[in-house]
């Protein structure tokens, strides 16, 4: 009996998603460049299951049922497409790749362009949950060659995790790069969500003085609120968890966060759509300060910089933390939201908000209670253009304000960092302000450089320019967005 599906990789992701797959009854295929690896995987993990080795990429396409499925689990980037290159003159028309990487969207937008040409079909689909997610079902959202889902839609939905009400965390996302685009956009709403619950916990811990039991005991009662979320409760898990010696290991954790760049990507293909992607773009420029741990160290002596004191009832602060945090979290998924949209008309890839909300919902990084209303939220209004605007977050939000801006207020007060908590506020009080100064900035730009303005007593899109200082003439430049 042939293999239902192939995975090339055996990283930490690539063995549990196999492992995952034979024990929901599918037969796979297992190869790896380095071919020892195959043999430790066979006596190792996979002893005594119905997974088959392959030493070669021939034997591994030999032994798959057709159409063949194919999953590359590999690093994004040119080992992806190495291996593409030397799969297609294996495989025959109608052969299904799948990359289960963190590609960049671009990228799956050409290599389903280029393998179509051949016939064969490709499927970007981003995978999260981290290694457990994998192991016991992780968030699927491929997208890529519609023709390629009836095939391995049974696999990905079996192996995905599911809600409570067994729907599966994972559906078909849209043509070309859509998947890759979703999973991009989930990893910068992750970057977000992280920032800011550092911001809260730096907020306790240096600003409050509470001990890493107290913070404990607070997230893990957070996390029977609004904010019911994975990365809240491995939050307390981390703060609860002792050294050694004794001591909370997180203090002894350099202060220096990496990155592999899917954020990054996130705020670049924000600011190329036009999105103000504030929050989550801020989250990764504070990973960028925070490796700059020795210039810190030295500017903190050179500012004599010292944290001032908050005063009142702690647990009254708490609470407003609290608030301010669920408030920013969901300008975090809003903004996330907006870039969704904008990409989905910009490549008319016809996205279903909710169906995205409903694949967060179990197995990946970001997953929380929320999701849910968000799914309810554009299944109400599938135009939705601002998260906010839906009744059940702008309730939260208004409720919220007082607390939210009372913590930023005083986070600036005495000099601690908050920048996502700030941005989030920031941005809605500027997407709720109706008349904002960029007529200052249009002012400036067409006095410096004759690129005109619009009139608010005139029809928009026609254009003005005035001679301000008499001696600049009446030429007007070019306007145009970038």
């Amino acid at each position: 009996m042939k293999g239902d599906i192939g995975v090339i990789g055996l990283a930490v992701m690539g063995q549990n998603l196999i492992l995952n797959m034979n024990d929901h009854g599918f037969k796979v295929v297992a190869y790896n460049r380095t071919t020892s690896k195959v043999d430790e995987f066979l006596e190792g993990a996979a002893k005594g299951t119905n997974i088959v080795g392959a030493h070669s990429l021939e034997e591994l396409v030999s032994n798959l049922e057709s159409p063949r499925k194919i999953m590359l689990m590999v690093r994004a980037g040119d080992v992806v497409d190495a291996f593409i290159n030397q799969l297609v003159p294996l495989l025959d028309k109608g052969d299904i790749i799948i990359d289960g990487g963190n590609s960049n969207y671009p990228d799956t937008n050409r290599r389903v362009a280029e393998l179509r040409e051949k016939g064969i079909r490709y499927v970007g689909a981003g995978v999260s949950g981290g290694e457990e997610g994998a192991r016991f079902g992780p968030s699927i959202m491929p997208g890529g060659d519609k023709e390629a889902w009836e095939f391995v839609k049974p696999i990905f939905q079996g192996i995905s995790a599911k809600t409570a009400e067994n729907e599966a965390c994972c559906d078909w996302v849209g043509k070309d790069g859509a998947g890759h685009f979703v999973k991009m956009v989930h990893n910068g709403i992750e970057y977000g969500d992280m920032q800011l619950i550092s911001e809260a916990y730096q907020f306790m811990n240096d600003g409050l003085g509470l001990s890493h039991d107290a913070m404990q005991d607070i997230f893990k009662a957070w996390n029977t609120t609004e904010l019911d979320s994975y990365l809240v409760e491995i939050t307390a898990d981390i703060l609860g968890y002792k050294d050694e010696d004794g001591a909370p290991l997180l203090d002894k954790i350099l202060d220096s966060a990496g990155q592999k760049g899917t954020g990054k990507w996130t705020g670049i293909n924000a600011l190329d759509m036009g999105i103000p992607l504030t929050l989550i773009t801020d989250s990764v420029f504070a990973r960028c300060l925070s490796s700059l741990k020795d210039q810190r160290v030295a500017a903190e002596a050179l500012f004599d910089k010292k944290l001032g004191d908050i005063d009142g009832d702690k647990m009254e602060w708490v609470e407003a933390l609290r608030q301010a945090l669920l408030a920013s979290k969901i300008i975090s998924y809003a903004q996330g939201f907006m870039l969704i949209r904008q990409a989905s008309e910009d490549y008319n890839w016809e996205l279903n908000y909710g169906n995205v909300a409903l694949m967060w919902r179990g197995g990946c990084i970001i997953r929380s209670a929320f999701l849910g209303n968000i799914r309810d939220a554009y299944a109400t209004n599938g135009d939705l253009q601002f998260l906010g605007s839906d009744p059940y977050f702008k309730a939260i939000l208004d409720e919220c304000m007082s607390a939210w801006r009372k913590v930023v207020s005083k986070s600036f007060e005495i000099g601690l960092p908050m920048p996502c908590m700030s941005s989030a506020l920031t941005f809605l009080d500027g997407y709720t302000t109706a008349r904002l100064p960029a007529n200052m900035i249009q002012a400036q730009r067409d006095y410096f450089g004759a690129h005109t303005y619009e009139r608010i007593d005139q029809p928009r899109g026609e254009h003005f320019h005035t001679n301000w200082t008499g001696k600049g003439g009446n030429t007007a430049s070019t306007t145009y967005d970038v």
